[in-house]
């Protein structure tokens, strides 16, 4: 681009684009007059307006048509229709009629501002290109009067997220069209109709010569005089010579087996490299979902095979059989002619019958993995996947790597990683860097790994090295890295980079999981509820995880029995015979007794982080009941951490929550926890610096309850620009409750309450509303005082379940749910 154009430009990103365009306007102008289709289209204006801001758009150009952007394309969806809603509806109060035609695609766009002085000769404020933006705006150009179209890409992501829409969601008709070709793009593409009847034509668009239907040959007038002369030759010895392959009932998003590879070559190399290879090439489908390997390990103990038994065939079959795959995929490779011959035998699990079979020849190791591309490609057409879909799929060997002995030590590193053994999985990912340097995902795996065992700074290098590759990553992989910088960001809030994840492809359990866990961070419950059940289905590899994100939500709403047994379930997947999380719930219900038994049977803390945890827990149990002596034992019955600075912290940081629910002043802990905490943001490159940045908030709050405002209004001043740069919309709150607390100190409870009010959406921290509890009692607002002491009362769950800061503030919060709990109306 040229530099005078815009003030930036950034990296291609994912977004749903509209385009509309009011159907005959001219004639429209010529009939009513300019001065009634001026204020027509000021009306068609504020309606645009409305809907722009009702549904998260960004109008980017605008004439007789719309062009828009949306981050989610449900979104373009619900925009469209309720376009066209009120756009018939403004068109009878008018007494004419309105119609518009619609096209939504997702792809991946270049986004960037235009300079002032751009803006000052004519130019439109932001500039967006790309090859999503022409077929965006082909579908709207095919699309009848009152027609909305949709990519084959948008139609599967709108109709996922379809319930979003409410009730009229139900009365939905989808229609496909079929495919088409358009002027200007390259592949045919698969055209989509959605509306509501009597809104919608619901009906095939009309070819022009920038658009036009991709037909069979034999439906082609040019073609059919011939065609109907050969048909009787064609009938007779197709049969005789011709074979059809048999048909494969393969439903889009089911799932297969991958069996073991049966390596008849003799060479060992190929036994993990050629296993991983295949399953990295079959992920980038958006079409099969390959069944993960701690879900098949779970289904071997089921049927009692013994570990060491190999994955052959009819082990495979049967571990289909159970989990209800669809298909067994077998791969072997041996030597024949001098070549290595790669095969995939496509099995009916029910059958054992091979249904079919790929292979492709490789003349030397190093054209293994090409081969692997080239069978996996046709597999994936086989099974009914579109030509295009594979097409736009990164090569095998760029997409991962054409060296073999990385790629078994990337495979074994993952299988390392998956059962928690970290430095030899460390080891693994750094034998694969050794042999090829440029593995993208290797070095994404070793970043990842770093950050679990939080040394995210060294994580930095490798995070960093692997965007460089960036485009040698698969599309789904790009998405994930992409999450996964924005997390680790010194200012990152990366839930939305996972949501893109989550909504392109559905069956990223990663991109679920994530996304339910920031949106828990923000206390958006129920929301994160849908992420963590698409991520807790019995497919998914960490389910045991993700179903502790289910329970959170679950426990954040009041429903503590579906909490508990999500967490028992979670508890029975991993192994483990007791969790801190359980015993949250128990608390929660009052149940002491067996609340202490669980805490009893906790296993060692494996880690600093869980010693955290276990230590929380108990200092909990202490503070639901008003013990203020148990909860001074409860912070010395865990060993400190040693390792991380982050953790230390953290730990001195509960010693000020137990003072403060405890109503007694200690400035010498709060000093000790400045000292530790205000070196730590002067690196404002870390990856950590937003949770440093919500532990000073923490400790400003925290010296505000003590008295010590002196303390919290030094804080404020000096870290206000950092605190100013965070995107963190949780910092953002805590940042407000803060001030609020600020102008309680200084008498002012209005002005407290006028900062609290804006942020009570249903996502605010409890905290929020004990600051503005305390406001209604010294404005002697008695009703006040009474609705904010039931919203606390009402909301139990949430001071029990609220993740940021590590639930710093979860003792702090649920003694301040007991506090005048006695006026609760009766």
């Amino acid at each position: 681009m040229n530099g005078d154009t815009g003030t930036s430009t950034q990296a291609p990103q994912l977004r749903a684009l509209l385009f509309t365009d009011l159907c005959d306007s001219l004639v429209l102008v010529e009939r009513i007059g300019d001065g009634a289709a001026a204020e027509l289209f000021q009306q068609h204006d504020r309606l645009v307006l409305a809907l722009q801001q009702q549904w998260n758009g960004q109008l980017i150009d605008r004439s007789d048509g719309l062009f828009l952007l949306f981050e989610r394309a449900i979104d373009g969806l619900g925009f469209a229709l309720d376009y066209q809603r009120e756009l018939q509806q403004l068109g009878r109060r008018c007494n004419v009629t309105l119609r518009a035609r619609a096209g939504l695609h997702v792809g991946e766009v270049l986004i960037w501002d235009n300079s002032p002085e751009a803006i000052q000769a004519g130019s439109k404020s932001v500039e967006v290109e790309g090859l999503a933006k022409p077929m965006a705006a082909r579908l709207m150009g095919l699309a009848r009067p009152g027609q909305i179209l949709l990519s084959s890409v948008a139609e599967s992501l709108t109709r996922r997220a379809s319930s979003e829409l409410g009730e009229r969601a139900a009365q939905l008709q989808w229609r496909s069209h079929g495919p088409w070709l358009f002027k200007g793009i390259p592949a045919a593409q698969e055209v989509f109709e959605v509306g509501e009847p009597g809104f919608a034509p619901l009906r095939m668009p009309k070819a022009h010569p920038k658009a036009q239907r991709k037909l069979p040959i034999w439906r082609r007038p040019v073609a059919l005089a011939a065609e109907l002369s050969l048909l009787a030759v064609l009938a007779i010895g197709g049969w005789m010579l011709l074979r059809p392959e048999p048909a494969i009932a393969f439903a889009e998003r089911d799932w297969v087996v991958l069996a073991d590879v049966d390596n008849a070559s003799g060479e060992p190399l190929f036994d993990d490299g050629l296993q991983r290879a295949l399953l990295l090439g079959l992920e980038q489908s958006r079409y099969v979902n390959v069944l993960s390997a701690s879900k098949v390990k779970e289904s071997r103990e089921l049927l009692r095979v013994p570990a060491e038994h190999a994955l052959d065939r009819e082990l495979a079959g049967d571990v289909a059989s159970r989990e209800g795959a669809r298909m067994v995929l077998a791969p072997s490779i041996r030597r024949a002619r001098g070549q290595y011959v790669v095969a995939v035998d496509l099995m009916d699990p029910v059958t054992r019958a091979v249904v079919r079979t790929y292979h492709a020849d490789a003349p030397s190791p190093g054209d293994v993995v090409a081969a692997v591309d080239d069978v996996v490609g046709r597999l994936r057409a086989g099974l009914g996947e579109t030509v295009a879909s594979v097409q736009q799929s990164v090569p095998l060997p760029q997409a991962s790597t054409d060296n073999l002995q990385a790629l078994k030590s990337f495979a074994l590193a993952e299988s390392a990683m998956g059962q928690r053994r970290f430095t030899e999985a460390a080891k693994l990912y750094e034998a694969a860097l050794d042999a090829d340097p440029d593995f993208a995902m290797a070095h994404m795996g070793l970043a990842r790994l770093l950050v679990r065992v939080d040394q995210r700074a060294e994580a930095l290098p490798h995070l960093q090295r692997a965007l460089a590759l960036n485009d040698r990553l698969p599309h789904r992989e790009r998405l994930y890295l992409k999450a996964w910088s924005s997390g680790l960001r010194p200012d990152g809030w990366p839930l939305e980079d996972w949501r893109v994840l989550a909504e392109v492809y559905p069956d990223s359990f990663a991109g679920q999981a994530n996304t339910a866990q920031y949106l828990l961070l923000d206390n958006r419950f129920a929301e994160a509820e849908r992420y963590a059940r698409a991520a807790s289905v019995p497919q998914a590899p960490l389910r045991a995880s993700t179903l502790g994100y289910l329970g959170w939500s679950q426990l954040g709403t009041n429903r503590y029995d579906e909490a508990l047994r999500s967490f028992q379930l979670s508890e029975q997947l991993s192994g483990r015979v007791a969790s801190d999380t359980r015993v949250d719930v128990l608390i929660a219900q009052r149940r002491y007794k067996e609340a202490q038994a669980l805490m009893a049977q906790l296993p060692k803390a494996r880690d600093e982080l869980e010693a955290i945890m276990y230590q929380r827990v108990r200092v909990l149990l202490a503070a639901d009941q008003d013990d203020c002596t148990g909860m001074a034992d409860a912070l010395a019955s865990e060993d400190f951490p040693t390792e991380s600075v982050d953790f230390r912290t953290h730990v001195l940081l509960m010693q000020g929550v137990v003072d403060t629910a405890c109503e007694r002043s200690n400035p010498a802990a709060l000093t000790a926890v400045s000292d530790q905490l205000l070196p730590l943001l002067k690196d404002t490159a870390n990856p950590n610096l937003s949770d440093r940045v919500l532990r000073m908030l923490s400790l400003a709050y925290l010296a505000q309850r003590q008295g010590d405002l002196a303390r919290a209004d030094a804080l404020l001043r000096e870290q206000g620009p950092l605190i100013a740069a965070q995107k963190s919309p949780v910092i953002d709150k805590w940042h407000t409750v803060v001030l609020a607390m600020q102008q309680l100190g200084r008498n002012q409870p209005a002005k407290a309450e006028a900062l609290l009010r804006p942020i009570l959406d249903g996502t605010e921290p409890v905290q929020a509303r004990v600051v503005l509890r305390d406001a209604q009692r010294r404005l002697d607002n008695v009703e006040g005082f009474q609705n904010q002491n039931e919203w606390l009362f009402d909301h139990r769950g949430q001071a029990f379940t609220e993740p940021a800061a590590m639930q710093l503030m979860q003792p702090l919060s649920v003694r301040d749910t007991l506090a005048d709990a006695s006026l609760r109306p009766q």
